[in-house]
């Protein structure tokens, strides 16, 4: 079992930024990738950006070249850095951790989200 706690939302200006913190707890060492959704009133939940443990990062197309996702070596903490944010980022964000199991498959956790509003 993983744990995940969220900080760091908030209401922000359009090209303003804000840092997003995910804390993982727990059989840590099964985590395969740890990463941020999305989900906007009346859509769906959204990949925004995931980091493997082989290094690999991915983003959404609508994100990259404005949000970066890093980790702490010891995989207690992931960070989303969003920079130049737009009315279309509002959305509650969900931390995503992928647990191996013992099909070798990822298991998904989450957190409880926080809320991330870019307006003027």
């Amino acid at each position: 079992q993983v744990q995940l706690v969220e900080s760091g939302g908030g209401l922000v200006q359009p090209g303003g930024s804000l840092r997003l913190s995910c804390a993982a707890s727990g059989i840590i060492s099964s985590i395969g990738a740890m990463g941020w959704y999305r989900q906007a009133p009346g859509n769906q939940r959204e990949l925004v950006a995931r980091i493997w443990r082989s290094g690999t990062t991915n983003y959404a197309d609508s994100v990259k070249g404005r949000f970066t996702l890093s980790r702490d070596n010891a995989w207690n903490t992931v960070y989303l850095q969003m920079n130049n944010l737009k009315p279309e980022d509002t959305a509650v964000y969900y931390c995503n951790a992928g647990v191996w199991n013992e099909d070798s498959r990822l298991d998904d956790f989450w957190g409880r989200g926080t809320q991330v509003t870019v307006a003027s």
